[in-house]
């Protein structure tokens, strides 16, 4: 259907080459699944690579040598778009090549992190992984108190009622609307890819998180083990022992400046701007806010 894929492609910002030999693709899927930034020297470092992910899976599909992917999950979700985006290219992937996808859980695979592997044939949970927190949030600041405590007046012009961000009543239905068809979506995506039925999933997704032991007497995941384990009965049931897996970013510097980030503290000033910044940015997620 396919042939081999050339010898170095590109995914994203990351050249790789692929093998030209049979082999199992690992795509990981660390830490927050959000839009990916555009990379520079001075650009903090992003655990997720979001556009090199969905351009290598989409190298994946064309080439014959792939047998199949293992998804390797270690996020507590992320934005309702990229989450969907990247559900739907393993779609994609199962759709024209027809071979499995197998899922294994980490730390944690909850909400979004859970909604991207529900494409897989198999999925794995490490005994300790957290995951579940089915449901949708969408969140943002009412910054008007500490706007006044500041001698801050914020000035809205507007076109209609709905369009300014005070948030009434009758705004908050609006959201809550939007939030409720979201959450619709991840109950038929998770009743589909767990043949389950939407009334048997609304009865687990009330946004609580699950232990890898609860999510197997649920029917969330098939099976417990250790990442070791389930390579090794990937590769007893496909046939293949070699395993391919995009590079990490290697950027040295832009590394430092995220560590020199996280060290040095940030001012007042500093925050009142991030808080601004998110409260302009408000995004619907599949999230599971967990620390483990």
């Amino acid at each position: 259907m396919f042939g081999s894929a050339v010898e170095e492609i590109l995914a994203g910002d990351t050249a790789i080459t692929l093998p030209q030999k049979p082999y199992i693709a690992i795509v990981k899927v660390e830490g927050t699944i959000e839009a990916q930034r555009q990379t520079s020297s001075f650009a903090s470092e992003q655990s997720y690579r979001h556009k090199t992910t969905l351009d290598y899976i989409d190298s994946l599909i064309k080439d014959s040598n792939n047998q199949g992917i293992l998804l390797y999950v270690d996020s507590p979700g992320g934005a309702v778009y990229e989450s969907e985006e990247l559900y739907l290219k393993l779609e994609e992937y199962k759709n024209d090549t027809e071979r499995p996808i197998w899922n294994y859980m980490a730390h944690y695979a909850a909400s979004g992190g859970y909604y991207v592997g529900m494409m897989s044939d198999v999925i794995y949970a490490h005994p300790n992984t957290i995951t579940g927190s089915i449901g949708v949030v969408m969140g943002t600041y009412d910054l008007s108190g500490l706007y006044e405590k500041l001698g801050i007046r914020e000035v809205v012009i507007t076109s209609g009622e709905n369009k300014v961000d005070t948030f009434t009543e009758e705004q908050i239905q609006i959201y809550q609307e939007i939030v409720d068809e979201y959450y619709g979506r991840f109950v038929e995506v998770i009743a589909k890819g767990r043949d389950m039925t939407e009334e048997e999933v609304i009865t687990l997704a009330d946004g609580r998180v699950y232990t890898a032991k609860q999510a197997r007497e649920h029917g969330l995941i098939d099976e417990i083990g250790l990442y070791e384990e389930m390579k090794e009965a990937m590769s007893e049931e496909l046939g293949v022992k070699e395993y391919h897996s995009l590079p990490k970013n290697n950027n040295v510097f832009s590394q430092f400046m995220s560590e020199m980030k996280a060290i040095v503290p940030k001012s007042e000033a500093q925050i009142l701007r991030d808080l601004s910044l998110e409260k302009e940015s408000e995004v619907w997620r599949y999230y599971a806010d967990i620390v483990q």
